[in-house]
């Protein structure tokens, strides 16, 4: 006679067999190919505008992404990294920008809203929306009338390149709602991940506005990372742009600085290959100009050991290390109320900076972005053919040539050739 405990071994044994002989499931992988770093709402005494509301009640937030990857589901990531109050999300919705298809709900573990804690970010359930690599989504988030306070900004990014529509009341997936404000800002969305049967691939672009595509086309994805995620594609590999205007290696203000924000922004990222670091521009140029007058000159030494720094903690993540020299920016912002961010003094210390990114080999690879936009004859400032009309960005010719001028051999290691030659 069997006993119940012979009956449930003889049960399991059964099952053991069947999982033996049926066909493995494949693990879904999750590749993040868009994301938006977050910073901090500007001071009071901000020298330019925050353009973004800092209360929302009532509203939708209908945003433009660019997947780097496609694939067959998308996931959401919502963050409020620095807030120090919950955010409720009241509804969200997500289609293929320009098309005619009905946004697809985005759900929180089942349900249509969730609330997010002070300094955290929450990830949606999976989204049955098949995307290809280069495709523009747009994004809605209903933030509601809450019965206490309107949803408080915390944290944003200031130059999306973007338009973001303000739409009255709940207007997730209603393609035809008039806004009642735009701006270039974005909030609340932090992250995009597609579905995938490879692990994880990625490259990082850190820096600042030019990073950000500061002068580049609005909404025409014309960055220089928007270039290079075009070239990465076919091999599998995302880029993600971790720009923000403003930003420098050794101090905040415009985000954290680039050190203080590496581990969230790049090397905690699911299979990260490299990152191409771009900064200095403002580290030299902000000091006694209008973004930070007070401030002393940096030195030499203060940035070539903050760029050491990141590589050390890069090289110890297993992550490789590309940097750009500084463009440069001689008359930068001239005749504005932003003028000082060039100086004789300050291209001094462009060009040692840049001496030494070439040839101190502390790097896996250099790109020479400071010989690919200088005007030939006049090597302080940047080609007339290449600005974006204010000497301090490129324009859209600019970042194509600096995104074509990456070695992607050199990028993702497969030979130890200069990138720079």
């Amino acid at each position: 006679m069997k006993t119940p405990l012979t009956l449930l071994a003889a049960s399991l044994a059964a099952a053991l067999v069947t999982g033996a002989d049926a066909e493995p499931i494949a693990p879904v992988h999750w590749q993040p190919t868009w994301i938006s770093p977050a910073q901090p709402l500007f001071a009071d005494d901000a020298v330019l505008p925050m353009g973004m509301p800092t209360e929302f009640r009532d509203v939708t937030l209908r945003q433009v992404v660019r997947t780097s990857l496609g694939g067959p589901q998308l996931r959401l990531v919502f963050g409020n990294e620095y807030g120090r109050t919950p955010l409720t999300l009241g509804a969200a919705g997500v289609r293929i920008a320009g098309g005619n298809g009905q946004a697809a709900a985005v759900r929180f573990q089942g349900h249509d809203g969730i609330v997010v804690p002070p300094g955290a970010r929450v990830v949606s359930d999976p989204v049955d929306l098949p995307t290809h690599a280069g495709e523009r989504l747009d994004v809605d988030v209903y933030l509601p009338n809450a019965a206490k306070s309107a949803a408080k900004l915390a944290s944003f990014h200031w130059d999306a390149q973007e338009h973001t529509l303000l739409l009255p009341g709940n207007a997730v997936g209603r393609r035809n709602a008039t806004p009642k404000e735009t701006t270039t800002a974005r909030a609340f969305l932090s992250e995009l991940w597609v579905a995938s049967d490879h692990p994880a691939a990625s490259v990082v672009a850190i820096g600042d506005s030019i990073t950000d595509g500061n002068g580049s086309s609005m909404g025409l994805d014309q960055r220089w990372p928007d270039h290079l995620a075009r070239r990465l594609a076919p091999q599998g590999v995302a880029v993600l742009n971790a720009g923000i205007a403003g930003n420098r290696l050794l101090h905040g203000g415009w985000g954290d600085a680039a050190l203080a924000r590496l581990d969230r922004d790049v090397l905690s990222r699911p299979g990260v290959r490299a990152v191409v670091v771009l900064l200095g521009t403002n580290d030299i140029g902000f000091p006694g100009s209008p973004f930070a007058p007070t401030e002393a000159p940096v030195t030499l030494a203060e940035l070539t050991g903050a760029f050491r720094q990141l590589v050390e903690q890069a090289h110890a993540r297993g992550v490789r290390v590309m940097a750009g020299t500084v463009p440069p920016f001689k008359h930068a912002l001239q005749g504005t109320p932003l003028e000082g961010h060039y100086s004789p003094d300050k291209d001094a210390t462009r060009q040692a900076l840049n001496e030494w990114i070439r040839r101190a080999g502390v790097f896996d690879g250099v790109v020479d972005f400071d010989r690919l936009l200088r005007d030939p004859a006049d090597p302080a400032r940047l080609d007339p053919a290449l600005d974006a009309g204010d000497h301090l960005h490129p324009g859209d010719a600019g970042y194509k040539r600096m995104a074509d001028a990456i070695d992607l051999r050199v990028l993702l290691g497969a030979t130890t050739e200069s990138a720079a030659q």
